[in-house]
């Protein structure tokens, strides 16, 4: 106990002195700073080359802390009981008399915000006098973070402290709903929609590709190792590297498998960690089999299709 507590300590000295932190939580880990400090937020933006217009995230310890910031409707009460502390982030109504940094919304009068479940950086919240913006330790477009070892390799001696909350138990984002006027999902996550409207009791527009972005996560590229990446294949060429979900008689050397079981829940815990480890061994080029698109594979097959852009942005 006292080696959490003082890990906390070590971290809300860096968080009060308006410095940026990786920080746990169970979906993939955060590049966190205070979100009402604008001088702290700009950091975030300058280390993950993030564009100014792409509003971020911030991470509350409990509603009754939510409240100074947003104004909460029915649909966000229904679906806090059900899904938060958990990998789900709402869209609110920012109060006019928020504290919340105008680098954080974009200037926008809404605000992203999310109870993460991790233990260890629910106890670092609790010990803050502000909220954590928090988007995902990672170079932006790049790989998201998913353990320690792969912050250090987006940011080296960039960043001043790393929470070490061991690996992300979901390993891929938050599902994001915007909760302002009719509720509509923006960015498919860790949490399945159909889980979300079987709570809110009606079917949910997505809408995870908008002219207008207000939430993080809907770049046409995103998500990227940085090498060109094909789906659906059948099989791969002799220089790629091939990503399956369903083990195969033959074990070949450029074999990389999300699942042997085709477990989608396992499978998106896994996907980051394989985009980087492939990319880790020299591959230049990626194929991906059909990943089936029902609960978490559509998640899966989101991040994949954006990140099969790279070779269409040079």
């Amino acid at each position: 106990m006292k080696f959490y507590q003082s890990k906390i300590k070590k971290a809300k000295i860096y968080l009060d002195n308006h410095h940026c932190i990786g920080v746990p939580t169970e979906t993939v880990y955060g590049l966190a700073a205070n979100a009402y400090s604008s001088n702290a937020v700009k950091k975030i933006y300058k280390l993950k080359k993030r564009p100014k217009s792409n509003p971020l995230i911030v991470h509350y310890y409990n509603i009754k802390d939510l409240k100074r910031d947003c104004i909460l409707s029915n649909d966000f009460l229904k679906l806090y009981k059900k899904f938060s502390p958990g990998p789900i982030t709402y869209i609110l109504k920012l109060k006019k008399d928020s504290k919340i940094s105008k680098y954080v919304t974009n200037n926008k009068k809404s605000l992203a915000v999310r109870f993460s479940k991790h233990s260890l950086f629910q106890k670092l919240l609790n010990q803050l006098e502000y909220p954590l913006a928090a988007p995902s330790a990672n170079i932006s477009t790049k790989v998201s973070a998913v353990k320690v070892k792969d912050v250090k390799d987006e940011f080296g001696q960039k960043i001043k402290y790393i929470l070490d909350g061991g690996s992300c138990a979901v390993g891929i984002e938050s599902t994001i709903i915007n909760l302002i006027g009719k509720p509509s999902i923006l960015r498919l996550g860790g949490l399945e929609v159909s889980k979300i409207q079987k709570v809110l009791g009606f079917k949910i527009n997505i809408n995870i590709n908008p002219s207008k972005k207000i939430a993080p996560g809907q770049s046409c590229l995103h998500y990227s190792p940085g090498i060109s990446l094909r789906m659906n294949a059948k099989n791969s060429k002799n220089d790629e590297a091939f990503i399956l979900i369903k083990k195969k008689q033959n074990k070949l050397k450029n074999y990389f498998y999300l699942s042997y079981k085709n477990d989608l829940n396992e499978a998106a815990k896994n996907l980051y960690s394989c985009l980087r480890d492939i990319k880790n061994k020299g591959y230049k080029s990626i194929a991906v089999e059909k990943i089936p698109n029902k609960g978490l594979g559509k998640t899966i097959n989101d991040r994949l299709y954006r990140a099969s852009k790279f070779k269409n942005s040079k």
